[in-house]
């Protein structure tokens, strides 16, 4: 069960990259800074903080606090990049911070424990921590994205005025166990 764990946790971030992603490809340019209102983040601003948090959580994840002293959190929540290759380098990097962690563990690093902020947590724990954190986020993404494209968005999931169809497809297919996302990450072009 622990191997199962760890294989769905990384296939979850997977596809919240994913959904990150295609939203986020949906729209560009000065869309990806433009932020809602003035009390609203804007794409750039989610993606920064998702970087900050992922290099703080993730680098050297088993043995030192998740917050590490060199993250300036504040200044996460400025919207700074110079360019939207900047953005991608930064989205890129914290997910690849977070891979390079979660990959070599094994079910005996599962227990152990590490801290955030002094507070311990079960690798469990701080993994499905990170996993509802940045599930949170890409879902703020996909919404800003999805209002700024308004009529020309391509759905990520089911679209509207698709569930019978798509229900229908899934009952017609024998009974066989999966992860939800094999679908989504074995063709990422789907819609």
């Amino acid at each position: 069960m622990t191997n199962d764990f760890l294989s769905s946790a990384i296939k979850q971030f997977e596809y919240y990259k994913m959904l990150g992603e295609k939203a986020m490809r949906q729209t560009s340019g000065a869309a990806l800074f433009a932020s809602p209102n003035a009390e609203s983040n804007s794409i750039a601003v989610i993606v920064k903080h998702l970087w900050g948090n992922m290099l703080s959580r993730w680098t050297d994840f088993l043995n030192s606090d998740g917050e590490k002293e060199w993250r300036k959190r504040e200044a996460e929540f400025e919207n700074d990049f110079e360019s939207e290759e900047a953005l991608w380098q930064c989205w890129e990097q914290g997910w690849q911070t977070l891979f390079d962690a979660l990959r070599p563990l094994t079910e005996t690093d599962l227990e152990r424990i590490v801290y955030i902020r002094n507070q311990g947590h079960t690798v469990v724990e701080a993994v499905n921590r990170q996993l509802a954190h940045y599930a949170y986020h890409v879902g703020q993404i996909v919404y800003i994205a999805k209002m700024q494209v308004d009529q020309n968005w391509q759905s990520l999931s089911i679209p509207r005025g698709g569930s019978s169809q798509y229900n229908e497809a899934k009952f017609n297919q024998p009974k066989a166990k999966g992860h939800f996302t094999d679908e989504f990450l074995a063709n990422p072009k789907q819609e």
